[in-house]
């Protein structure tokens, strides 16, 4: 069962602000990445690739941690924490999306990736199942 995000920092999911997603490596390491992420409705979303070390380590364990902080407020900040549902399925159609969100390039591939990179890649979309959120405590 995923948490429903709290309204109040629900923008934080909706407006294209760079997020820090925490996996976990095979020797239980912290990996940390910077990511673009967006919202579902039910999840937050990350797309990355079953080749990337965060897709590895997300296929391997699924616990992760999404840190979203505020640019216009840094004091304002949304962690969540869960597991990540990885789909396949809609993956370089949601890649594109969130692309146009976070730049001015119509997709993702051929503009701020090589285009011949596309056929080395699974891209992979991780819907966080949120089962602990925490948020700062000035807004709260």
């Amino acid at each position: 069962m995923t948490i429903p995000i709290p309204e109040n920092h629900l923008d934080l999911l909706t407006r294209p602000i760079h997020g820090v997603l925490s996996t976990l490596m095979p020797d239980g390491q912290p990996q940390s990445s910077l990511v673009w992420c967006d919202f579902d409705g039910e999840c937050a979303r990350v797309n990355s690739s079953r080749e990337r070390q965060k897709g590895k380590n997300m296929m391997a364990n699924p616990t992760v941690s999404l840190l979203i902080v505020d640019p216009e407020d840094t004091s304002r900040y949304i962690e969540l924490r869960g597991c990540v549902e990885i789909v396949e399925e809609g993956a370089i159609e949601h890649l594109d999306q969130i692309t146009r969100q976070y730049t001015n390039h119509p997709q993702y591939y051929g503009y701020v990736f090589p285009l011949d990179k596309k056929e080395r890649e699974t891209r992979i979309i991780c819907r966080i199942h949120t089962h602990k959120i925490t948020l700062d405590a000035i807004h709260k």
